[in-house]
């Protein structure tokens, strides 16, 4: 008998004993927990950190009596075979189609051999057998973006093309059906068409949240957004600008013949099985229209509170807050600052089928079941103010404004939460104290804001170290000082060397770092006295409020992101202190 084989069928538990030296009483705990729980041995092992990713593949090989791969070149993998499954597929259930072996077998690798559904779709999929191998996480995720890579036709590919063909042709526009991008077919579309595409895919890989197309006097320059910055990614011939401008602007449903006037549109894309909303806004400018598009993912996994960054003392208070059967709750801070996404956090959390949810945005970026969700339109004169009255009379528990920007959607706001109703909403202010005197620049009387606001979050997104990158550094005691950390008590950092994983830049997404007043007798005292932002911002310091800044130190030594990310969010502190 061969000797990989003694472990075919045995129990994972003995197999980790026996191959990695874990003993009994350290698995035991964790075979309580499954017990509990539910989940995997396996996957509660590597949580556990019993085990690692590599370790677990060995183990599942021995066990299932299947194949192990440690290595897998991108050569290995036949792109053809991967056409029929979007690469969310792939990602989701750990599995990759390979190769084929003949005519009537398929070679795949997977990291979970017992998900028997997934083995199941795959074969009615390609209608061939498979021939299972196991390998870990890391090497299918890997192979996986190496893979679809070659699929998504890259854009300096597709400029190439553009070079060889001067007609740039354009096509019509899209069909009703919306097509999954990387199901063209490259070769039947105009290099124009597959340009436009693949820069598309490209920012959907990258997890750009917006594209910036800008024409300058001898150049158009491609920029995308990526957590929150703006990296250059190509620049096209100028003789084609008006050809790719015309392909987004058809996309869009927009005018191509009006190029004098500001327009905007929606497209809607599939992209690697995804859904995409993208809010197109052209602008004129003396070189030719600017296009910025923003991309929605449709199909993303909204984040609960406790995964926002919330401290446990904020998660407590907010927690508090949002279970208030009235009062108004603000989230505040710069465009782009993740406010949209707590104040759906919050609603996700109270939303139970005896409370009726009202909200109005501009526009509706997620779908919340159970919420009724109204989109502004100002060419109706649906306005927040108009749909925030209209909501009154449909006997709402809970109504979210999406934003207060003038003194009717404020009183009518207010005059909500005096009536009985839980309020929530957004505002352009710096800090949390600044919400206040914002309400009274907008003319509400202070005695209305005294009685009706509850807090004030103001909120900023800085990006997180690349966890495949990070490691420790020694910091300067001055950058320390700019944050209000003393080199005496803090002696190393974290910061992100830069890999492929995080495209060289050290971060790999974002997390918040908040400000949050809770509206008491005192803070109602001086609103009251129509004080100004810097009494009221003392006063809730001097009662435990943790500033902005304050907040993004402790993320900076407990290794979430950086001192430069931090100083760079939070500017504005040295503006009012200065």
């Amino acid at each position: 008998m061969n000797e990989e084989k003694i472990w075919w069928g045995k129990p994972l538990g003995e197999i980790v004993t026996g191959l990695f030296g874990v003993t009994a009483e350290q698995i035991e705990p964790v075979i309580e927990l499954q017990q509990k729980k539910g989940g995997r041995l396996g996957e509660l092992l590597v949580a556990s950190k019993r085990i690692n990713n590599a370790q677990l593949a060995q183990a599942l090989s021995a066990q299932a009596d299947l194949p192990l791969v440690e290595t897998l070149g991108i050569e290995d993998v036949d792109p053809d075979i991967l056409k029929p499954i979007p690469i969310t597929f792939a990602k989701q259930n750990r599995v990759i189609p390979v190769s084929l072996t003949d005519q009537d077998h398929i070679r795949v690798l997977c990291a979970d051999p017992y998900d028997m559904s997934i083995f199941d779709e795959l074969r009615l999929l390609y209608g061939k057998e498979l021939e299972i191998q196991i390998a870990s996480p890391e090497l299918i995720v890997n192979s996986i973006n190496k893979a679809y890579d070659r699929l998504i036709r890259q854009a300096e590919t597709a400029v190439a093309e553009l070079e060889e063909s001067e007609t740039g042709s354009l096509k019509g526009g899209l069909e009703d059906e919306v097509v999954d991008l990387l199901d063209i077919e490259g070769d039947d579309e105009a290099p124009i068409i597959r340009l436009v595409n693949s820069l598309v895919s490209q920012a959907v890989k990258d997890r750009a949240s917006d594209i910036h197309v800008e024409p300058f006097e001898k150049e158009l320059v491609v920029r995308f957004r990526i957590d929150g910055i703006l990296y250059e990614i190509i620049r096209p011939p100028k003789r084609f600008q008006n050809s790719i401008l015309s392909r987004l602007k058809i996309m869009a449903g927009l005018n191509i013949a009006e190029k004098r006037l500001p327009q905007d549109g929606r497209i809607r894309l599939k992209v690697a099985g995804k859904d995409f909303d993208v809010r197109v806004s052209t602008i004129p400018t003396g070189h030719g229209e600017r296009i910025v598009m923003r991309l929605l993912d449709r199909s993303s996994v909204l984040k609960s509170l406790e995964d926002i960054g919330f401290s446990q003392t904020n998660l407590k208070l907010i927690d508090r807050l949002i279970s208030a059967s009235h009062g108004i709750f603000l989230v505040s801070g710069p465009t782009g600052s993740g406010k949209t996404s707590t104040l759906y956090a919050c609603l996700s959390q109270i939303n139970r089928p005896e409370l009726n949810i009202l909200t109005i945005e501009d526009p509706v970026e997620y779908q919340l079941p159970g919420i009724g969700q109204v989109q502004v339109n100002s060419k109706i004169n649906l306005t927040f103010a108009s749909g925030l009255r209209s909501f009154l009379r449909q006997d709402p528990d809970v109504i979210m404004v999406g934003e207060v920007r003038d003194r009717e959607t404020a009183e009518i706001a207010i005059q909500a939460s005096l009536t009985g109703h839980l309020v929530f909403s957004t505002v352009h202010t710096n800090d949390a104290p600044g919400a206040v005197t914002r309400l009274v620049d907008m003319q509400v009387e202070p005695f209305l804001i005294a009685s009706s606001l509850m807090a004030v979050l103001a909120q900023r997104l800085v990006r997180t170290i690349c966890q495949e990158c990070k490691e420790e550094f020694e910091p300067n005691p001055e950058e320390l000082a700019q944050v209000g950390l003393s080199a005496q008590k803090v002696k190393k950092l974290w910061r992100g060397r830069g890999c492929e994983s995080c495209q060289k830049t050290g971060y790999l997404g974002r997390m918040g770092i908040f400000e949050l007043m809770v509206v008491d007798e005192n803070i109602r005292q001086l609103i009251l006295k129509n004080a100004d932002s810097n009494t009221i911002k003392s006063k809730a310091r001097e009662q435990g409020m943790i500033t902005l800044r304050e907040d993004g130190a402790r993320k900076i030594v407990a290794g979430h992101t950086t001192l430069e990310e931090v100083s760079r969010v939070t500017r504005e502190e040295d503006v009012v202190l200065g």
